[in-house]
């Protein structure tokens, strides 16, 4: 069955109550199997140019720095315990993405089912080293602006660890948003392809606007759908463009819940559904030759 995951990521503004209030519209509203977020150590990610630059979208900003802005937006370990007890609370599944080694070993400590490797550091050998021998769960990765060759290198690393059969593999553009002509949906037939008996899944996220898409991805055999989710657009934050509101998720979720039903071959030459209109309608020449 597809996995719809709503990825909150930081659009809830570093506040923890509308942190809540997303998982339980994700849950209760749309439908969602996940509700994902973001956790990273910014002393670890960045430079200290970096952490003392202005951010370069100064209205996206909720800091005097991108630093501070970034600490704006982090919620400690305890609060993202806070989160994955409210996730259950209303029975969606709690992950989230990790972007550096201190990162991944605070989360894996909370041992949620899956973890997100986001495509920025999916080259982070160490960090998806420790994670292959110290966690049990499974191991999302996307792809976004990394090359074929890359890719590759990635299935090969898991599977040198013998834990291919936990990771997941999304087709990803990374851009907020993302024109339709750079989602490049065959890419998913290519992921199958190469690696789809090597790996547990194929997934799709998405940073695309509207929920067309997704449904065809869906149709390409992907079995985990990614999405960001915002309870409004124009929040200040650089996701909020890309993102789906409420009833954006949940038309989504509903859509690729009917498709995947769709999806299906015949089960035997005349459904039961066609024998009452066949009765009825179905023309039969009894002088024909083959009567």
């Amino acid at each position: 069955m597809v996995q719809i995951i709503a990825e909150i990521g930081c659009n809830h503004k570093g506040d923890v109550e509308i942190a809540k209030e997303l998982i339980s519209v994700a849950a209760r509203v749309c439908k969602a199997n996940v509700a994902k977020f973001q956790k990273r150590n910014n002393i670890e990610l960045l430079s200290a140019d970096q952490y003392e630059a202005p951010h370069p979208v100064p209205a996206n900003s909720y800091g005097d720095t991108y630093g501070a802005h970034r600490e704006a937006l982090e919620f400690t370990p305890d609060q993202h315990q806070e989160l994955l007890d409210h996730c259950r609370s209303e029975r969606i599944e709690y992950s989230t993405s990790v972007w550096d080694l201190t990162s991944a070993k605070q989360m894996a400590a909370l041992n949620p089912r899956l973890l997100k490797i986001p495509s920025a550091t999916n080259l982070h050998w160490s960090l998806q080293e420790w994670l292959c021998r110290n966690y049990d769960g499974e191991i999302h990765v996307s792809t976004g602006m990394t090359t074929r060759a890359e890719i590759s290198e990635i299935v090969d690393f898991y599977e040198k660890f013998d834990r291919a059969k936990d990771l997941v593999l999304y087709s990803c553009t990374s851009g907020y948003p993302v024109a339709f002509e750079d989602i490049c949906l065959r890419e998913i037939e290519t992921l199958r392809e190469h690696y789809g008996d090597r790996v547990k899944a194929i997934g799709f996220s998405g940073h695309h606007l509207g929920i067309a898409a997704d449904v065809a991805a869906l149709a390409l055999g992907v079995e985990y759908v990614e999405r960001h989710f915002t309870l409004d657009r124009t929040w200040k934050g650089t996701d909020h463009a890309a993102s789906l509101e409420p009833d954006g998720l949940r038309r989504l979720v509903r859509d690729l819940n009917h498709v995947e039903q769709a999806l299906t071959f015949k089960r035997e030459d005349i459904l039961p559904v066609e024998q009452v209109q066949r009765d009825k309608l179905k023309w039969q020449d009894s002088t024909s030759e083959a009567a």
